[in-house]
Parts: C-alpha cells; structure tokens; sequence
C-alpha cells in the first residue's frame, strides 16, 4: 500500500513548494497539515498548508 502525496502551498503567494508523504491516519485527519518551511519565492520562512 503506497501512502498519499499532498502538496504544501504558500499562504502567501500561493506556489506549491512542496509534496510530502500523508502518512499513515491521514485519512482520519479532519485538520489540513500546517508547517513552517522556507519559500522561495517570498525569500522567507512562511507557513505552509496542504492542499487538495
């Protein structure tokens, strides 16, 4: 069983920067998930939110 990529976008600019593994329980997760990575094209660290 192969796990779900998601994307992670920008909440600032909105570019998908990066995908990432759901994991395991990501389909019982009801929150998206949220993480703090460097984008570049705003040149700084900003949240980042999965996307569908």
């Amino acid at each position: 069983m192969s796990n779900k990529r998601v994307a992670l976008a920008c909440i600032v600019c909105g570019s998908r920067n990066y995908s990432k593994d759901a994991g395991i329980g990501a389909s019982t997760r009801t929150e998206r998930l949220e993480l703090k990575k460097y984008c570049k094209y705003c040149k700084k660290h900003t949240l980042h939110r999965e996307t569908k």
